[in-house]
C-alpha cells in the first residue's frame, strides 16, 4: 500500500464483466484479474439484478483469489444509449484579495459549470475541465498560483440516467462492496489507450464493445464530446448466426476464430497434390476444429467476410461519422480515429473505419502496465486498465484507511459494513 495505491476496476459489459486489482504508481501493477460471462446486462443496463450480481460476484471473488487481496471499494464502468453529454462554462470572481487563484476558486468555478439544467431522471457522471480562461487570457490548464481577478472555465458533463445508476450502485450493494465512483465507458478506455499527442493534436475514440459502441472525440488535450451508440459487436455475431442458420454460440465462436486468425493468403503449391486442394477451394475456411453442434464444415470466407461481416461493420462507421458530424469537432481530429474495446478485434474493422471516414485508423492497446499482462494487452480490457488509471487519481473522499481495515476481515468485512448501513440509517 505504502508504493502506490491498490486501485479495484470493474467493467461490466454486455458480453463480460472484467475485475481487474492493480497497484497504480506511475504504472498499473495488475495483481489479479478476471473474466466471466456476463449475465442480466443488455446494452449497458441492468434487465436482470439477481444474475448481475451473481456475475459481478462472481468476478470479484476471482480477481480476489488470484490478488490475494479482499476487496470493499471499486471503480465501476457505465455505458449504455442513455448516456449524454453537454459542454458548459463556468465564471467566478477570485476570492484572494491579492488576486492569486487557489484551489478553492478551481472548485467553486466548476460548481458553477455544474450548475446546469437537467431533467430529474439525469444525474452527473463526469465535470472535466477542458480549459481555462483567467481575466480573457486563454487556454490555461492549470491555473493554480496565476493572478488574476475573472476565472472561467469550460467544462465537458457526461450524464446518465438516475434509475441505471441506481440499479448499478444496487447490485455492487448486494455484492458488499461501495462505488468511488462510475466511470463511463469511452472515457475510462482513452486513459489508457491515448496518448498525450494524439488527445492534444484532436482524435476520435470508438470503443467497439458487444452491446453499445462509444465514442470519446478529443481537442487541445481534453474531451470535448461524447456518445453512445446503440450497435455493437454483439449485431456481428447475430447477423452471422441469421446468414448460416446457427445459433449464437456458434456464430461467436466463427466470429472469434476469423477475428484470431490472420488473412489465409493462398500460399503458391510446390507440389501437384497441393495444388489440387488450392484449386477445389482457395476461399474455404476450415471449421472442422470449432466442432459446432451444426456440424458445419466448411464456408466460404468471401461471404462471411465480404457479405456479412463487412456490411455491418460499414453501417457502424456510418453510424459513427454522422456523431463526429453531429460533434462539430470533425475538421479538429487531424490524429485521426482510434478503435478499441473487443470489437476491435473482428475481422476487417481497421480496413471499414478507413473506408467509411477517411481518416488515419489505428487499433488502441491498453498501455503502461505490467504484472499479470499476457492475457489482458488486448483491446477488449481498454477500459478496465482506464478504470484503474482513473481510480488511482480520483479524489473519493472516503477514508482508506478504515477501508482497508475492513478488507482485512473475513468476506472482505462485508457482514460489519451492512451492520454500520443500518445503524447509519436510525440516525437522524
Amino acid at each position: 500500500m505504502n508504493e502506490g495505491k491498490v486501485v479495484v476496476g470493474i467493467d461490466v459489459g454486455t458480453y463480460k464483466i472484467v475485475t481487474v486489482i492493480a497497484k497504480v504508481d506511475e504504472v498499473v501493477n495488475v495483481l489479479g484479474v478476471s473474466e466471466v460471462k456476463s449475465l442480466g446486462i443488455r446494452k449497458g443496463q441492468i434487465v436482470d439484478i439477481e444474475e448481475a450480481v451473481s456475475a459481478i460476484n462472481n468476478s470479484i471473488e476471482s480477481a480476489e483469489r488470484m490478488a490475494g487481496y479482499s476487496v470493499s471499494h471499486v471503480v465501476a464502468s457505465i455505458g449504455g444509449s442513455q448516456i449524454e453529454s453537454l459542454n458548459s462554462r463556468g465564471v467566478v470572481a477570485v476570492s484572494n484579495p491579492n488576486g492569486e487563484i487557489n484551489d478553492g476558486d478551481l472548485t467553486r468555478v466548476i460548481d458553477a459549470a455544474k450548475a446546469v439544467s437537467l431533467p430529474s431522471t439525469r444525474e452527473i457522471i463526469h465535470v472535466l475541465p477542458r480549459n481555462y480562461i483567467v481575466d480573457g487570457q486563454e487556454g490555461i490548464k492549470d491555473p493554480i498560483g496565476m493572478t488574476g481577478v475573472r476565472l472561467e472555465v469550460d467544462t465537458h458533463i457526461i450524464t446518465a440516467n438516475s434509475i441505471t445508476v441506481r440499479n448499478l450502485e444496487k447490485a455492487f450493494s448486494e455484492v458488499g462492496v461501495d462505488v468511488d465512483s462510475f466511470v463511463f465507458n469511452g472515457y475510462g478506455s482513452s486513459l489508457s489507450v491515448l496518448s498525450d499527442t494524439e488527445k492534444e493534436l484532436g482524435v476520435i475514440l470508438v470503443d467497439i464493445g458487444a452491446g453499445t459502441t462509444d465514442i470519446s472525440i478529443y481537442t487541445e488535450g481534453s474531451v470535448a464530446y461524447s456518445s453512445v451508440l446503440a450497435i455493437g459487436a454483439r449485431h456481428i455475431t447475430n447477423d452471422l448466426a441469421i446468414g448460416l442458420r446457427i445459433s449464437l454460440e456458434s456464430a461467436e465462436k466463427i466470429k472469434l476464430y476469423l477475428s484470431r486468425e490472420p488473412q489465409r493468403k493462398i500460399v503458391k503449391p510446390d507440389e501437384e497434390g497441393e495444388e489440387k486442394t488450392e484449386k477445389k477451394a482457395p476461399d474455404e475456411v476450415d471449421l472442422t476444429h470449432l466442432n459446432l453442434p451444426e456440424e458445419l464444415r466448411k464456408v466460404s470466407q468471401k461471404t462471411l467476410v465480404d457479405g456479412i461481416i463487412r456490411p455491418r461493420l460499414n453501417e457502424i462507421f456510418t453510424m459513427v461519422g454522422l456523431e463526429i458530424k453531429k460533434s462539430g469537432f470533425g475538421g479538429q481530429t487531424p490524429a485521426g480515429l482510434v478503435v478499441t474495446g473487443g470489437g476491435a478485434l473482428t475481422v476487417g474493422v481497421k480496413d471499414a473505419a478507413k473506408r467509411m471516414l477517411a481518416m488515419p485508423v489505428r487499433a488502441g492497446l491498453p498501455t503502461n502496465m505490467k504484472g499479470i499482462i499476457d492475457e489482458i494487452q488486448n483491446p477488449a480490457y481498454a477500459t478496465v486498465i482506464g478504470l484503474a488509471m482513473y481510480g488511482s487519481t480520483a479524489s473519493t473522499g472516503k477514508s482508506s484507511a478504515f477501508s482497508f481495515n475492513m478488507s482485512r476481515l473475513p468476506g472482505g468485512g462485508k457482514i460489519l459494513k451492512r451492520v454500520i448501513e443500518i445503524i447509519k440509517s436510525f440516525i437522524p
